[in-house]
Order: C-alpha cells, then sequence, then structure tokens
C-alpha cells in the first residue's frame, strides 16, 4: 500500500489497521513407548527416540521468540514440551482440549509400527475408518475451541503449542476450510505454523518442519 509521503510493509498495514495477530506454532510429540494393556488408557513416556526429539525442537524453538507455551496433559505431549520450557523458564499452560483423540484408549501403537504389521487395519483408517465410537466433527469442535481459546488470551503473541498428530490435522483442516480429516502424516517433532488474525482469518504458513530433526549416528541407533 502506498500513501503519499509513506511506504507501508505488510506488517506496517497491519499495525495502521489495528489488526493484532497471533502465531500458532503446533508441535507434535516426539515418539512414545509402545503401550498394550487389557484395561485403563495408555498414556505412554517418550521413547529414547522421543526424549531425542523432544531435545531437539526445543534447541531449535528456543532460538526464536516464544511468549507462551501450552500443552495438551497428555504425557507425551508435556515431555516433549518440557526441554523448551526449561531452557525458556517458563511454565506451560495445560489445555484439556488438547488432548488426543485416543486418550482413553487402553493402547498406543505408533502409525509406523501399525503399518508395517497391520497394513490393512492402517490402511482402512488413513481412508476414514476411525471406528464407531470416534466422532471427528466432535473432535473437531473440541480442539477448534481450544485453539481459539489460546488466540483470545494470547493477542499479538507467538505460542508453542505441543499436541498430537489428530490435533495438528483437524485444526489444519479447519483453517483450510475442509471437512475434518487425519489428512496429513504429521512428523514426530515435526512443527506446523499457524497466522491468526483478530479479524478472524486464519492461515497455513508451514506444515510438518522437520529441519530441527537430525538422525544419530549409526552407532547410537536404537536398535
Amino acid at each position: 500500500m502506498t500513501v503519499p509521503g509513506k511506504a507501508y510493509t505488510l506488517c506496517g498495514l497491519v499495525s495502521l489497521l489495528g489488526i493484532v495477530r497471533v502465531e500458532l506454532i503446533l508441535v507434535r510429540h516426539g515418539l512414545p513407548l509402545r503401550v498394550e494393556q487389557e484395561q485403563g488408557r495408555a498414556d505412554p513416556a517418550l521413547s529414547e527416540s522421543g526424549i531425542r526429539e523432544a531435545r531437539q525442537v526445543g534447541e531449535w524453538l528456543a532460538r526464536e521468540r516464544i511468549d507462551a507455551i501450552y500443552t495438551s496433559p497428555m504425557r507425551r505431549a508435556v515431555e516433549t514440551a518440557a526441554p523448551l520450557a526449561q531452557r525458556r523458564a517458563m511454565q506451560p499452560v495445560t489445555r484439556d482440549d488438547l488432548a488426543e483423540y485416543d486418550r482413553a484408549a487402553s493402547h498406543y501403537i505408533p502409525m509406523e509400527q501399525l503399518k508395517a504389521e497391520d497394513y490393512p487395519a492402517w490402511k482402512a483408517f488413513v481412508d476414514g475408518g476411525y471406528g464407531d465410537d470416534f466422532d471427528i466433527e466432535v473432535f473437531r469442535g473440541r480442539v477448534a475451541a481450544g485453539m481459539e481459546a489460546i488466540i483470545d488470551a494470547e493477542r499479538g503473541k507467538r505460542v508453542a503449542v505441543f499436541c498430537h498428530g489428530g490435533v495438528i490435522n483437524v485444526w489444519a483442516s479447519t483453517v483450510l476450510g475442509m471437512p475434518p480429516r487425519l489428512f496429513i502424516d504429521v512428523r514426530y517433532a515435526s512443527i506446523s505454523r499457524f497466522l491468526c488474525a483478530s479479524t478472524g482469518e486464519r492461515n497455513v504458513k508451514s506444515l510438518n518442519e522437520t529441519q530441527h530433526l537430525i538422525a544419530p549416528e549409526p552407532q547410537a541407533r536404537e536398535s
């Protein structure tokens, strides 16, 4: 935009118009341990690989301006948020509406392992066979309400949100105006960014950033 005698950058124009932006930095948790049990909720801790991924994403985001940290109450998200929170001496805010759709399940099998061990089951799931007890519209509504609450509470800030692959998928589909579905293969400890304006616009800045994830040396790989 050009005004006689003045030139405005996009950021300057946004400020001039009184538009306040929030940048949501959504981080999927690191790789958890596999859990299979008869009853009770599976809430696995991070595996050795997941701990390394949490450290790497924490080191990466510590280079940026982060004004607030939010996390799902599930253990794998809380543990992934910890390195960044420690580096910044910040206390993460826990929000129940950031929990994954399978929070009540008695098992947790990483999707990569499910694909390798039971391809038909994995294929049915990614094609939308989520099961009769999973209402993806209800899940999307819960996640979207949580994200909007964060946006309202953190106006003008950059916020790291540690959550889950399903959460990132349904929020991305909401922002893109798509029907809710799990359409992105969200990598463990990946970063996805969303720009959210006070005027209601929601935009995708990036999806599935993984440049911060450095593979271990061969001798350090898990067997």
